[in-house]
């Protein structure tokens, strides 16, 4: 019997399964340098939460979960509005950054600032991260109900068209799920306990990932 094709063929398969594994190997040591920053405000920052127990923190965990291997900071200052997450911008995102999450305006709501300083300061955010070539993914938020149906229309209505706008990724509601969810929010009825949290994480988690995959590519 002729053994020469049979181990022609087996070296040809050896030597494809090799470059895949170096393939693979190689793509997952270029996502692994991706740095991941959550810039938002008490949301985000852990407020309320045990440590290790705040939105960055699950999420970290959860994309561990899934195979991804990243650095995610948590850039989330209690009480902070678009303004005050606008003037840290610089400071607050390193230059080493690829990706951004960005959640801010919840405050902006509360305290009824004008809709047009909040879309401006944004738009700058994001003008500002895009132009670093960092990849954005935009949380939407909604205004509160009685802040009246005008103010609310005109806020929430900032985010997917801000979205469109710059052609980046939209979660259109961070809170999605958890908002108005007694046995999910802290006892003030704003902030998430940490399962609420848990729910934040597994709806966003398939638009974060799909962020990094896009910043994964331009890396």
């Amino acid at each position: 019997m002729n053994f020469k094709p049979l181990l022609h063929y087996s070296f040809v398969m050896l030597f494809a399964f090799a470059a895949f594994i170096g393939a693979a190997n190689a793509t997952e040591n270029a996502c692994s340098k991706e740095k991941l920053v959550v810039l938002g405000d008490s949301l985000v920052a852990g407020y309320g939460l045990g440590p290790g127990m705040g939105y960055p923190e699950q999420l970290g965990k959860a994309l561990e979960e899934q195979g991804h291997t990243l650095e995610i900071v948590n850039a989330g200052v209690s009480g902070d509005t678009t303004s005050g997450g606008l003037a840290r911008l610089n400071w607050s995102i390193a230059e080493d950054t690829t990706a951004v999450l960005l959640e801010l305006g919840a405050n902006d709501a509360l305290r009824g600032i004008p809709v047009e300083d909040t879309r401006r300061n944004l738009d700058q955010m994001i003008t500002t991260l895009l132009e670093r070539d960092i990849k954005v993914l935009l949380a939407g938020m909604m205004a509160p109900p009685n802040m009246g149906k005008q103010y609310g229309d005109r806020f929430n209505a900032i985010y997917p068209e801000l979205a469109e706008k710059h052609g980046i990724a939209l979660y259109p509601f961070f809170l999605d799920g958890v908002a108005a969810v007694l046995e999910l929010n802290q006892s003030d009825g704003i902030h998430p306990t940490a399962e609420g949290v848990a729910v934040i994480v597994e709806k966003s988690l398939p638009f974060v990932e799909a962020l990094i995959g896009e910043a994964c590519k331009q890396s």
